[in-house]
């Protein structure tokens, strides 16, 4: 006999090597019909799975959260089957559950389409109302590699042959088609449901290897009932609607083309943005960090020193002078794919006093990166890029402040572009292949964990924290900012990077109070990351209604007839005058027709000027999203247009209004 303990704190006897099923089946034949799988002593498992020991044992019911990836498994297979059942001959890859659903890849002589996923889904379908029982089954090396050998399986062959000896290698069955699998699965096909969808097709290497075959990739998404389906196509359709590419074209911000792979080819109305947004980043910067600017060409000996020719070589873009064979005797430069080393060449030119810490180095850095053309995705995914890059360099008795500092600067900064909640910061420990000895480490994560603790004290309870084990940079722990956008989706944006390690192989150090030189503690951090990057997620996030501050235009002046037109250019004048974006538009064009082509642009403020207008010295006012229209005195526009157009930082806080979240007073 042997104890299992159930959530409750219940301890019930059964007979050794009872199932999983056979367990929940004695509490309620209600329950063992809800019940997807067991969770034994913390290691999800099939209800078949037999116990042999005193176990704590937590039923997974359906609609629990934690069934929605077992749901996503059991309908890749059931796809591999209707696939393999549809076009015999199709040979299986792998097949995992990913974010929001999953994907199975597969290689056949004619590629997948779009138009053969209505009639895969119809196949899937079929299976699962036949609600075949999943089978799990053990089998010895050599029989399963044999099976897939004879079925033309050649990848799963390579699967087989790459498992380490003596691993248990398990099958799973749904009637007469099976899987290598490590499972778990739910107990039949039935228990899937029908909310599921066949998404798109793309082309993938096998093994993520260019040298490998290509094979087709399908994507699917799969959820525990039709209404959560529902609104997960509701919210992709939305996201597609705000796509920053479709955006940037229809207000001409920005274009990319085959002879500028990865870059940015950035049109008036983007470039203003883009400006706007370094700016405002210069002006939160302004007192507390000093501003540089270093090369973007360095010999490779500086990238050898820092490491990253070693850990980041592949995602460097090298460079030799034109004409030049290569050969490792010449002198190869990199272009910099970050702002660090740069600014420790700065902090080490001239002798630094414990007295000059902690200092502050930013730069507005343009960086390259090689990224797999596949992986490109407008301003998302790019080749260059612009950092709000800073480095802190600090003693290790003020690092805790200089990152809660930095904390407050970048949860303020995200409130002024209208993510005041629903962030997360995680602290990212240390990966396995590092550089710096253990004792550094442990000193730099408990240095982290007692911030995220002061942080956890002092921010809004919208703000969540939480730790993501063995994700830090190869140099130090890091905190990682999540924000959500307006339709729900998370962008990783801020971080901050303790290091204790480039300093030392640099050189780096300053004098302490006791004449004794020391390795400054470097603290790497940005705030938006990316830009560019910021940019698109501001743009899907407001749907390219931007605020009125920020917008590339951000008013347009319109005629209603040609004998006012004296009167328009008088106002747009006095609106460029101020500051203000405007555009003006003197065409024979009807105003409705006007209105209408300024209002998909985007533009916020429509000014109209007619007879009256121009009689009057007033103007009428057209917002964006309203159709109500307001005339008002000249100087009385300009007033409101330029307090509106001031930028978050420069308004003048009004009073009760609240603050944005702080740990730390500023600096």
């Amino acid at each position: 006999m042997m104890n299992l303990t159930f959530p409750d704190g219940c301890r019930r006897e059964f007979e050794s090597g009872v199932s999983g099923s056979e367990v929940v089946a004695t509490i309620s034949k209600s329950l063992l019909k809800k019940a997807v799988a067991v969770a034994i002593n913390g290691h999800l498992c099939d209800l078949s799975e037999r116990i042999y020991n005193d176990s704590s044992v937590n039923f997974i019911m359906r609609d629990e959260p934690a069934a929605l990836d077992l749901i996503r498994h059991d309908t890749a297979h059931v796809m591999a089957e209707a696939v393999q059942t549809l076009y015999p001959g199709t040979r299986a890859a792998i097949g995992p559950v990913i974010e929001n659903g999953f994907y199975y890849d597969f290689a056949r002589e004619k590629p997948f389409t779009q138009d053969d996923l209505p009639l895969i889904e119809e196949k899937m379908h079929e299976i699962i109302r036949r609600d075949f029982p999943f089978k799990k089954e053990i089998w010895e090396r050599e029989s399963v590699r044999r099976v897939f050998e004879e079925k033309g399986e050649a990848f799963k062959v390579e699967l087989i042959d790459d498992l380490p000896e003596g691993q248990e290698l398990k099958i799973y069955r749904q009637g007469d088609w099976l899987d290598l699998c490590r499972g778990p699965h739910m107990p039949s096909t039935g228990r899937i449901g029908h909310a599921f969808k066949l998404m798109k097709v793309a082309g993938a290497y096998w093994r993520g290897d260019n040298q490998r075959p290509m094979l087709t990739r399908i994507y699917g998404t799969a959820w525990a009932n039709e209404q959560d389906l529902v609104v997960y196509l509701k919210r992709l359709e939305e996201a597609e609607m705000r796509d920053h590419r479709r955006i940037g074209r229809e207000l001409d911000l920005f274009h990319f083309q085959e002879e500028g792979p990865g870059v940015i080819f950035w049109h008036a109305g983007g470039w203003a943005i883009f400006q706007e947004l370094i700016s405002y980043m210069r002006r939160r910067l302004k007192g507390v960090y000093e501003e540089i600017n270093t090369p973007q060409l360095l010999d490779k000996s500086l990238w050898e020193t820092s490491g990253h020719w070693d850990w980041f070589r592949e995602n460097m873009f090298k460079s030799l002078p034109a004409g030049v064979a290569h050969d490792e005797q010449d002198r190869v430069c990199a272009i910099r794919p970050m702002n660090c080393p740069g600014h420790i060449m700065v902090f080490k030119c001239g002798l630094k006093s414990y007295r000059d810490l902690p200092m502050r180095f930013a730069e507005f850095g343009i960086v390259h990166r090689y990224e797999p053309s596949g992986a490109l995705h407008g301003l998302m995914r790019v080749r260059g890029f612009t950092q709000d890059d800073a480095h802190v360099f600090c003693t290790e008795e003020q690092l805790a402040d200089e990152c809660l500092r930095i904390n407050d600067l970048i949860l303020s900064v995200y409130a002024d572009f209208g993510f005041q909640g629903n962030i997360l910061i995680k602290l990212s420990t240390r990966p396995e292949h590092r550089v710096g000895s253990d004792v550094a480490w442990d000193h730099a994560e408990s240095v982290m964990h007692a911030v995220l603790k002061r942080i956890e004290a002092g921010c809004d309870h919208r703000i969540k924290t939480e730790i993501n084990p063995g994700e830090g940079a190869f140099y130090g722990p890091k905190f990682e900012y999540t924000l959500r956008d307006s339709i729900g989706r998370e962008w990783q944006c801020g971080t901050i990077q303790v290091d204790f390690n480039l300093p030392e192989r640099f050189g780096a150090f300053f004098i302490d109070s006791n004449g004794v030189k020391k390795n400054p503690v470097m603290i790497h951090r940005a705030v938006c990351g990316s830009l560019e990057r910021f940019l698109g997620i501001l743009i899907e996030h407001y749907a390219g209604n931007m605020p009125f501050w920020i917008a590339p235009v951000q008013v347009v002046v319109a005629n209603i007839t040609s004998d006012v037109d004296g009167y328009a250019r008088k106002v747009h004048k006095r609106l460029c005058h101020a500051n203000l974006r405007a555009k003006l538009d003197l065409r024979n064009e009807k105003i409705t027709y006007k209105v209408r082509e300024h209002s998909l642009s985007k533009i916020p403020v429509i000014i109209v000027c007619g007879r009256r207008e121009a009689e009057e010295e007033t103007l009428s006012l057209r917002r964006l999203g309203s159709r109500e229209q307001e005339t008002l005195p000249l100087e009385t526009v300009l007033g409101i247009l330029c307090a509106q157009a001031l930028p978050p930082d420069l308004r003048p806080q009004m009073e009760g209004e609240p603050v944005s979240p702080s740990t730390t007073s500023s600096p």
